[in-house]
């Protein structure tokens, strides 16, 4: 299958790449920050995807962006920003964990992505378009038939292998969390105690704590939610005081309006009562 002129094998070649690439970025700035090696990335094997992802939606997008640099940067900033953002809400949806935080950082949407992460999406943009897809697609497009099947196929096969198995690594979190929230109701607790589970299980399991250690089980406490249905119980029920008091008042005001049109009646009926009595006599 060839898309964009492009053969759908030399893409996923492409794909592969660049999560290579970026797993070794990530490697490198954990390396810097605690000076010790990580294996980063949701998946076992050395490849962070959302990199791939991102790179190939570069390539598919912002090609007709290469003659203007400025918008091309501009572009990949959205791009990249919005699967950033996409990823981490439907990880947590998923999983009922985030996996990276950016609320204490300026600038930053609801803690998913922040200025810091994406201006350097615009630079790998340019560096992308301008640099490396020349290089790789010309490299690529030169294998032989044979070498292209035998990698297409051979690292296909491992990374859907990697995928199911680390999904299911990954899954351990959110039936973990079922039992642990029951016997706790706070957020920060249940964190703890879901990665201390995590370090005792198998090395896989291991291997994502120590790959992010920011890691935070989403779970509202339950103190929390409390006083938050309490204060709504108080709003409401000075919400409906407040009603009955003025349902109080308009039935207070009818009765004294029927009163006096009841007074009025009664004195129309006198009055008619005494002139009749007058003509009488």
């Amino acid at each position: 299958m060839v898309i964009f002129g492009i053969d759908i094998r030399i893409y996923f070649l492409l794909f592969m790449i660049y999560s290579v690439i970026g797993w070794c970025l990530e490697v490198i700035g954990k390396l810097i920050e605690s000076r010790k090696f990580v294996n980063r990335g949701f998946l076992i094997g050395p490849y962070c995807p959302i990199y791939g992802y991102g790179a190939l939606l570069i390539t598919f997008l912002l090609k007709k962006y290469t003659e203007d640099p400025f918008t091309l940067f501009i572009m990949a900033i959205l791009v990249c920003g919005i699967l950033e953002y996409l990823t981490s809400y439907f990880m947590e949806k998923i999983f009922k964990a985030r996996w990276w935080d950016y609320s204490k950082r300026k600038f930053n949407i609801n803690g998913r992505v922040c200025l810091d992460t994406i201006i350097p999406f615009g630079l790998l943009g340019l560096f992308i378009m301008y640099i490396t897809n020349p290089f790789f697609l010309e490299t690529l497009e030169k294998l032989p038939e044979i070498w292209l099947n035998i990698l297409f196929w051979v690292l296909l096969i491992i990374y859907v292998t990697d995928t199911i198995v680390s999904t299911v690594v990954i899954s351990y979190i959110k039936k973990a969390l079922k039992f642990i929230g029951k016997e706790l109701d706070n957020t920060e607790e249940i964190t703890k105690r879901i990665k201390e589970v995590l370090m005792q299980k198998s090395p896989l399991h291991r291997r994502l704590a120590n790959a992010y250690p920011k890691l935070e089980t989403v779970k509202l406490k339950i103190k929390e939610k409390k006083e938050e249905i309490k204060q709504q119980v108080e709003e409401q029920t000075r919400e409906i005081k407040k009603q009955i008091k003025n349902q109080k008042e308009e039935i207070k005001q009818q009765i004294e309006n029927q009163k006096t049109e009841i007074g009025k009646i009664l004195d129309k009926k006198i009055k008619k009562s005494e002139n009749q009595e007058k003509k009488s006599n």
